[in-house]
């Protein structure tokens, strides 16, 4: 049985909707779901950011975007360390603390420059508590390794051919951890 549970794919593929699917899913079966979310922002058609979203608290802030003044740089993009330190990164750790599954979408190339991020990232992996997340993919990192080389760890590809059916069996394989660590704890 696995803990951590994370999705791959390509680009648009719709794993940000299964995750955000699979966390509405546990919380109405009375589950506590915290943890980061992050989407693209489009203005008239073109995609001119991701937006990051707590989603406990509901705050918003940006991870990147085209018009951001400073921070790295990756294609078009500015990422506002700023928003994924304060807003991001806390919303996972908050989570750990307080939520019996942690959402955290994603670990890609963005998310990566930070370092609080990438602490909380190991915390989560040590933390013992059900993790459901996203990893782009095809960032390339220690951490990325490290995930794909655990024994608790999962990681499944999203496509148009499974896509649809993926939010079900997150919520059943979590569904799965979080019964089993209920009746052993």
């Amino acid at each position: 049985m696995k803990r951590l549970l994370f999705l791959t794919g390509r680009p648009g593929i719709g794993k940000t909707t299964v995750i955000l699917n699979a966390a509405n899913g546990l919380k109405k079966q009375g589950y506590v779901v915290g943890g980061m979310l992050s989407r693209e922002v489009r203005q008239e058609g073109e995609r001119v950011g991701f937006e990051l979203l707590d989603l406990n608290t509901g705050q918003k802030g940006w991870l990147a975007h085209m018009n951001q003044p400073s921070g790295p740089q990756i294609s078009k993009y500015r990422v506002n360390l700023r928003d994924l330190d304060e807003i991001g990164a806390k919303a996972i750790q908050n989570a750990l603390r307080n939520s019996e599954v942690t959402i955290i979408d994603e670990i890609g190339p963005m998310e990566l420059f930070s370092q609080a991020f990438k602490q909380v990232i190991e915390d989560a992996l040590d933390n013992g508590k059900l993790v459901l997340g996203v990893i782009h993919r095809n960032a390339r990192d220690p951490l990325i390794e490290s995930i794909k080389k655990r024994d608790d760890s999962e990681i499944i590809e999203v496509t148009l051919r499974n896509r649809q059916e993926l939010q079900n069996l997150l919520i059943q394989k979590a569904l799965q951890f979080l019964k089993e660590r209920k009746h052993s704890g």
